[in-house]
């Protein structure tokens, strides 16, 4: 797999969270900044596909999460 660099400016207080956080974990700063990409896009693919199907789950009444866990239960 190819990688790149990307790079990003942080401010004071994130830069200092970030190390705290380094430190604790004893991952690196990439590690650290690879994962909460990760999780930031999986979150974005989330909220895309979730917008994208809540029109046809409200048309078959699917208006709330206990919707969908009366009918998966």
């Amino acid at each position: 797999m190819k990688s790149s660099t990307l790079t990003i400016r942080l401010g004071r207080d994130l830069e200092r969270e970030l190390d705290r956080a380094c430190e604790r974990t004893g991952r690196t700063r990439s590690d650290l900044a690879r994962d909460a990409l990760r999780r930031q896009l999986a979150v974005l693919r989330f909220e895309r596909l979730r917008r994208k199907v809540l029109p046809l789950a409200e048309a078959r009444g699917y208006l709330a999460d206990e919707d969908v866990f009366r009918d998966v239960s």
